[in-house]
């Protein structure tokens, strides 16, 4: 579309026609019809009232007030003095004059103005009130009315634009397209986009025009390349051509030589949709080399774009910055915006990072605003210290206590991921009660609302630390929920169909006056443990070596106990050992009446929860499933077993274990 725009421009250009015949290409924020009258060659305005060589000069006089409009350089962000404006007695020819820098003072005092206005009126109070500014300030003004007005497809209040001194900026900026500096012209230009401007309304066929010419010329920077492509990919996508002049224009220098503030906008811009393809590897490869070089020098806003852009694109490779930039994000985790920490965290859990600096400044950090940061924010905390088995008590504790004041701020997707940790590592915090009975009135409310995988993922994780939404159970049972499970995503694979068989099996155990429908068996399956991924942590192996040695010593061979042993009830059972009445153990292969059945459960390090050690819920259910099934549940956690020295030391702990109320037998 833009390409198309401007090759219609320079064709109507050629043939003299006058711009305001173009399609489309209707201004905005005119104030006044437009007259019969032919366009003026220089200025291209109808009405001779607005043409600036009839007035003979710059300072226009418009029927809503005196606005002059001076093009001098400004960097939009550091706001570094430039050196080109518009003489004040310009001639008919519209010459540009160079000048001594102008002060810095006054660009600096409306910015600090510009910053502190609140509404969209207190910024137009402020452009009332000056009578001349530089064109980035202009385009500053026009890009804080678009922040605060902005909304999910249009603006909050789309009259704003009618205002009398934001159509003086636009027929300022139309006139003196060509004249802007390049900082203006492409402030400008960003600036009209946000503010969801026609694109080919006569102002936007004129700042992309410019824009166009100066990309042919080369006279961009790095950053003003950027903030270029950031228009076109709003304005036509990923497909625009221009883009593809714009890298080019990128790749002719060198990462090296840019500033952080320049790098960080070529990542921003290649995760915008830029760089998706694989035409920019090289490019990229240089980039990532040049951040790890600076990395301590890295910003938040700097570690948090390169962080996302690396996951956007999937840099498998660039895990070495990434861990880098993961070890920097420590210190500055109280300075992140919510936006900024929702997007380091989303790509620690891309890349599976976890740094223990970066853990504990988030544990200080997140309990003092757990009720006022972004539900994302507090959503994605939730959901990396679940990914990583982190159980932080004053997280857990202060996210359970929010949850029930702020639920009704959360959406479906919002609320599954951050009760589903809760369940993982089988934490109940002090307010269980309130915080679980909260959310099964969610569920019961908004069950609609909830994709049928996280719906089941909620059930689910409440039935992992005996939280029994018992009403709910015959919704998840239901047939058509089950078709719409099936409907959604890569339909019923193996963990939906392991989590559904669990919940019927715990429906059963755990839920006596349960009268609901059951699960259909031919959505049962026979075992819940496989070694992609299981709701069973598998044995460790070294630490079952060290037990198996003991047991051998303790019951007289390895024929008396048998290792992970398939049960009739879905589990798989790390040691099996039969005993008769009589209290004699049995061979393992035995099968005739068996009196009481040991489930040893020897639990490695991965089957707990780091920081607070915790039996994950997973493991727990397990166990509780087991008692309930009639297995003597005996439990050997690493941490218990590790501290033993001798052999003597071990056997002596599993006979205490395993024959708590018997004297031991010497064989």
């Amino acid at each position: 579309m833009v390409l198309k725009l401007v090759q219609k421009i320079q064709n109507l250009a050629l043939t003299g026609q006058r711009l305001r015949t173009f399609p489309g290409a209707l201004h905005l924020s005119r104030l006044s019809t437009l007259s019969r009258k032919p366009a003026c060659p220089v200025c291209l305005w109808t009405g001779s009232r607005q043409c600036t060589v009839s007035q003979g000069g710059r300072q226009l006089q418009y029927d809503y007030g005196r606005m002059g409009l001076s093009t001098i350089g400004r960097d939009p962000l550091l706001f570094s003095p430039g050196s080109v404006s518009l003489h004040g007695d310009a001639t008919s020819t519209s010459q540009l004059t160079l000048l001594y820098p102008p002060d810095a003072s006054g660009d600096q005092a409306f910015a600090d103005n510009l910053t502190s206005c609140r509404t969209s009126r207190h910024v137009l109070k402020l452009l009332q009130a000056a009578e001349t500014m530089s064109d980035t300030m202009a385009a500053a003004a026009l890009l804080r009315v678009a922040d605060l007005e902005e909304g999910e497809d249009e603006l909050k209040d789309p009259k704003i634009l009618n205002e009398d001194v934001i159509k003086a900026l636009f027929l300022q900026l139309e006139h003196d397209s060509t004249r802007l500096t390049d900082w203006g012209l492409v402030s400008a230009l960003l600036a009209c986009t946000r503010l969801h401007l026609d694109p080919w309304s006569t102002l936007m066929v004129r700042l992309i025009s410019e824009s166009q010419e100066r990309l042919d010329r080369g006279c961009l920077t790095i950053t003003q390349l950027c903030t270029l492509a950031e228009v076109l990919l709003a304005l036509e996508g990923p497909s625009c051509v221009i883009l593809d002049q714009i890298m080019d224009a990128v790749k002719e220098q060198e990462p090296k030589d840019w500033s952080i503030q320049e790098l960080t906008r070529v990542y921003d811009m290649l995760q915008a949709g830029v760089g998706k393809g694989v035409h920019y590897q090289d490019l990229l490869k240089s980039m990532n080399s040049h951040a790890i070089s600076i990395a301590s020098r890295l910003d938040p806003t700097s570690i948090s774009t390169i962080l996302n852009a690396l996951m956007v694109l999937k840099m498998t490779k660039a895990v070495p910055l990434a861990i880098s930039l993961c070890e920097q994000s420590a210190q500055y985790v109280p300075h992140f915006t919510d936006e900024q920490l929702t997007q380091v965290l989303g790509a620690f859990i891309h890349f599976g990072l976890s740094d223990p600096n970066f853990v504990e400044a988030v544990e200080r950090h997140i309990p003092s605003v757990a009720f006022t940061a972004h539900p994302e924010t507090i959503t994605k905390v939730m959901q990396y210290f679940g990914r990583r088995n982190l159980l932080s008590l004053p997280i857990f504790d202060a996210v359970a206590e929010s949850f029930v004041y702020r639920s009704h701020l959360y959406n479906t997707s919002q609320i599954t991921r951050q009760i589903m940790p809760f369940g993982k590592l089988g934490y109940l915090p002090p307010n269980a009660g309130a915080l679980f009975h909260n959310v099964e009135a969610i569920v019961r409310s908004r069950f609609s609302q909830f994709l049928p995988r996280s719906a089941l993922n909620l059930l689910h994780s409440c039935t992992l630390v005996e939280r029994f939404p018992v009403t709910l159970f015959a919704k998840v049972f239901d047939r058509s929920f089950l078709q719409q499970l099936q409907a959604q995503g890569t339909g019923v694979d193996w963990n939906v169909l392991a989590q559904l068989t669990q919940l019927d099996l715990t429906v059963k155990l755990e839920c006596p006056h349960y009268e609901g429908p059951s699960l259909q068996r031919s959505y049962k399956v026979k075992s819940i443990f496989t070694s992609a991924r299981s709701l069973e942590t598998p044995l460790d192996g070294l630490l079952y070596t060290s037990v198996d040695t003991g047991l051998v010593e303790l019951l007289g061979g390895q024929t008396y106990f048998s290792s992970r042993v398939t049960t009739p009830y879905l589990y798989t059972l790390d040691v099996e050992i039969k005993i008769d009445k009589g209290g004699y153990v049995l061979p393992a292969h035995h099968s005739g009446e068996v009196y009481r059945r040991v489930a040893l459960c020897i639990d490695g390090p991965k089957r707990f929860s780091s920081i607070t050690r915790q039996l994950l819920g997973k493991e727990t259910i397990k166990q509780r499933h087991l008692w309930l099934l009639g297995y003597d549940v005996v439990q050997i956690p690493f941490y218990e077993f590790k501290d033993l020295k001798s052999q003597a030391e071990k056997i002596e702990y599993l006979h205490k274990k395993i024959f708590p109320h018997s004297c031991r037998l010497s064989w």
